[in-house]
């Protein structure tokens, strides 16, 4: 039990818990006299002085992140001490260099550093502009420009709180303004309601509750103004816990969890309150009333306060614990615990855990400690340790537990190991517990120790590292340069490593300027197919941004995925190559973005089409698919594509369509001008059409076409009726007698050699339709026509002029024809006689049938027929 004993004493009893005090890193590389930076963004190293946190603003992020420091130009330095020049300076957690950048002077004086839930780094100005830096090589983003935060004539920056996505700030004329999307590129500033600060009144102090502990889902300002303490929203103010007369608060600091409140007050009472300030829960006298320099909580059981040199560690009940430090601090509050940061050393102080207590505890008779004990008897041959077993044996799946939690508390390796062996002795005798649970906390004090590693420099408890997730530290590790164990890591865990060498890739081609693009393609092509999913297209992205275009056009060469490869291929202007990949790949889409690009690079060079006509003319799909397409919106296009590959029937089928197109336009009438355009668009179609054999029909159709355009483009003219464009020669024949241009009207038959039967037809009813019917009988009477009466009878019929039509009927040689004319005007028994002198009975009583409606008719001539022997 000695060793437990030893384990013990390091702890500190606060009320009824445990606390220690861990070292995890000492003596920092920055206490020395001088460091050298790992890099800096100079592109060279440069001297770095002893880091000093009395002398610089220093801000640490969260989950064993990095520390990042400027010195403070309010502060005297001794001379020589440090460079001249102010530097932001990066480090680990371990306190390596990882970064310098020269700190951009005429900038308004620095108030404060932060790191954001994506660790970028933020400097507040106390101007209220913001400068935010990408890290490792502390880059500026966006611009170098600082981004106003706050309205004009604020008076700048009196205090600020920051967190993970956003900041408060307190201006220098008591206003409240808040940014919660900090990370963007254009962050959206909002001032919240006034506090109501009067003129002889001081803001001492201020604290923010986080958006996602408050139900609106917006951030809540806490100010201590005067003797009171107000919240501030959107939605107004309101005056916080005025029945429990606490005073001037001279610091305040939120729980981790959002829902309770350290606040030390001016007479030196520290009091833990909610943030509704319903009820003071504990109260705690300090012996000194000066408001301490820090206050921070330690997990959810005890507040620190820190004053120069002495560190007090209060909880709910008993004495305070108090730490001394000859050199200064800066607390670094985490989810279970504090880190503390001084010139020399990275402590971490937390609550020790209870499977910690019941093992180590002095005198403890638990299972856990028995276990642990019996494994320390076995290693030493001695049968004690079978004798601790028969103890323990009905809680042995507990006291496994515990030595297995306990395990993943501990910094120390050699301890680690020791409580492994442990668990490791009870599970041979204990079949039912669960092995995998032993094997996840090995998997994860491998990589807690990996990345806890001065050179790596990420203290993780296992805590953190579970609300980190493993995902996202390996982001972190690589974000660091650190792709080596952040790609064991991820094999070790079986995660896709795609991430770890692409990144690496990436990393490679930047810092490669000097290598060869065929070297650096086989450097890189050894690590990348390492995995199958890797996406070469984002690599030779990468490669197209850095400037090496033939490099790229070889990774992209090995992508896969013809989806990412070809627009990338079209980014480095390899349009051929492109053009034949989309094809190959059978994406139809993928071949018209190709088809789309290059001809919208032609409109742009405005250069001729030619070369891209000849390239899609050898590629079948292509040629389709633009002949689809261009059928549709790009006419002049399609014309030039058919008119350079020799398919003239084409152009002049497209040429055709085009004048109907033309035709069908509304401002094409009453000789519009579109008339001139229409019949030289037929024209040009014509002489396309004669130079194949193979289209003489069309040739001569277009030849004809165009002679009736401008033969009605001239009726319009001198009629001034738009009435004859587009209609057929029968139809303008027609309307000429129609509108009693007979002339006009043989002109047209003339012209086109219209035969004389369809002439006597399409006069007949010309003549019927407008009622001229004298005309129509001397029409008649001119000579006998060569299709016989039956113009006559149908155009009487249809304009409904019996009497008119009775004059043709008797003159219609065809039996039938006059039984058929006279049914239609309903006369029975002058069609029953005519169908009795018919020959094809059986047909015209067909016929018959559906014109007569009586029954009684159809069977009397149904009986006429059959007597004579034709039904």
């Amino acid at each position: 039990m000695s060793s437990s004993v030893s384990v013990a004493a390091e702890w500190d009893l606060l009320s009824d818990r445990f606390y220690r005090r861990i070292t995890i890193y000492s003596p920092l590389p920055w206490s020395s006299p001088a460091t050298t930076t790992a890099s800096s963004s100079g592109g060279g190293s440069s001297g770095v002085g002893r880091l000093d946190l009395s002398t610089h603003i220093v801000a640490a992020a969260p989950v064993g992140g990095p520390i990042a420091a400027v010195r403070d130009d309010s502060k005297i330095v001794q001379l020589h001490s440090e460079p001249s020049r102010r530097r932001l300076l990066l480090f680990s957690s371990s306190g390596h260099p990882l970064a310098s950048s020269p700190w951009t002077p005429h900038l308004p004086r620095l108030h404060s550093l932060a790191f954001s839930s994506s660790l970028n780094l933020l400097a507040l100005l106390s101007d209220g502009s913001l400068l935010r830096f990408r890290l490792p090589d502390l880059n500026p983003i966006t611009s170098s420009s600082p981004v106003p935060l706050l309205p004009p004539a604020s008076g700048g920056v009196a205090d600020a709180v920051f967190w993970g996505g956003g900041v408060a700030i307190l201006t220098e004329d008591n206003r409240v303004v808040v940014t919660t999307d900090i990370e963007v590129d254009d962050p959206h500033p909002r001032e919240l309601a006034d506090p109501g600060v009067a003129e002889d009144e001081q803001v001492l102090c201020m604290a923010v509750v986080e958006p996602q502990f408050v139900m609106s889902g917006s951030p809540e300002v806490l100010l201590a103004v005067g003797d009171r303490v107000v919240s501030v929203d959107e939605d107004g103010v309101q005056v916080l816990g005025e029945a429990l007369e606490i005073g001037p608060v001279q610091k305040m600091a939120v729980s981790p969890n959002g829902k309770l409140l350290a606040a030390f007050a001016h007479d030196g009472r520290l009091l833990v309150i909610p943030t509704d300030f319903s009820r003071i829960i504990f109260e705690y006298e300090c012996d000194s009333a000066l408001p301490p320099d820090q206050i921070a909580w330690c997990g959810l059981d005890s507040v620190l306060l820190y004053w120069s040199e002495v560190l007090l560690m209060v909880g709910p009940n008993g004495d305070p614990v108090q730490y001394n430090y000859d050199e200064p601090i800066m607390l670094i509050p985490e989810c279970d615990g504090v880190r503390i940061l001084t010139n020399s050393s990275m402590e971490f102080l937390h609550r020790v855990p209870d499977s910690t207590t019941l093992i180590f505890g002095i005198g403890s008779m638990s299972p856990a400690a028995l276990l642990y004990d019996a494994r320390d008897h076995y290693d030493k041959q001695s049968a004690k340790a079978y004798d601790n077993y028969q103890l323990i044996s009905s809680s042995l799946p507990e006291a496994i537990e515990a030595c297995i939690d306990a395990a993943g508390c501990e910094f120390d390796v050699s301890r680690q190991h020791t409580l492994l062996r442990a668990a490791t002795y009870g599970l041979a005798f204990c079949s039912r517990f669960p092995h995998g649970r032993f094997q996840e906390m090995c998997k994860i004090l491998r990589v807690l120790n990996a990345v806890r590693d001065p050179e790596i420099g990420m203290p993780l408890t296992v805590k953190q590292y579970k609300l980190l997730t493993a995902t996202v530290l390996i982001g972190r590790l690589i974000n660091a340069n650190q792709h080596l164990l952040a790609l064991r890591i991820s094999e070790y865990l079986n995660l896709n490593p795609e991430v770890v060498i692409m990144h690496w890739a990436c990393e490679k081609i930047t810092a490669s300027a000097a290598i060869p693009d065929v070297v650096l393609l086989e450097g890189l092509l050894d690590k990348l197919r390492l995995c199958k999913s890797i996406s070469y297209a984002a690599v030779a992205a990468h490669a197209d941004n850095s400037g090496r275009r033939k490099l790229a056009a070889m990774l992209v060469d090995h992508e896969s995925q013809s989806s990412k490869q070809i627009p990338l291929l079209l980014s480095i202007d390899e349009q051929d190559k492109a053009l034949q990949k989309s094809i190959e790949s059978g994406d139809t889409d993928l071949v018209y973005l190709v088809l789309f690009h290059i001809w919208q690079k032609i409109s742009v060079e405005k250069s001729a089409p030619l070369d891209f006509f000849g390239v899609i003319n050898a590629r079948p799909l292509a040629r389709d698919l633009f002949i689809a397409y261009a059928r549709h919106s790009k006419h002049e296009a399609l014309k030039d594509f058919f008119l350079s590959t020799g398919r003239l029937q084409d152009a002049g089928f497209l040429l055709l369509k085009e004048s109907r197109e033309l035709e069908r336009n509304p401002m094409a009438s009453k000789g519009s001008p579109l008339h001139g355009p229409q019949v030289r668009l037929v024209e040009q179609a014509h002489r396309l059409f004669a130079e194949t054999k193979e289209h003489l029909f069309e040739s001569k159709s277009a030849e004809e076409h165009a002679k009736l355009l401008r033969v009605q483009h001239q009726l319009e003219v001198s009629t001034k009726q738009a009435i004859f464009v587009g209609s057929s020669v029968s139809d303008t024949i027609k309307t000429c007698i129609v509108m009693g241009n007979e002339r006009a009207a043989v002109k047209v038959k003339s012209e086109f050699k219209v035969p004389d039967k369809r002439w006597y037809w399409l006069k007949s009813c010309a003549l019927a339709t407008v009622g001229n019917w004298d005309a129509l009988e001397t029409f008649s009477r001119e000579k006998r026509p060569p299709g016989g009466y039956k113009p006559f009878v149908e155009a009487c019929i249809d304009a409904g002029q019996k009497t008119e039509a009775l004059k043709y009927i008797p003159k219609l040689t065809d039996p039938g024809e006059r039984s058929e004319a006279y049914a239609r005007l309903n006369m029975t028994e002058e069609a029953k006689k005519a169908a009795s002198e018919a020959n094809n009975g059986e047909e015209l009583f067909g016929r018959l049938k559906s014109t007569l409606a009586q029954n009684t008719l159809i069977d009397t001539l149904r009986d006429r027929l059959s007597f004579q022997g034709t039904y």
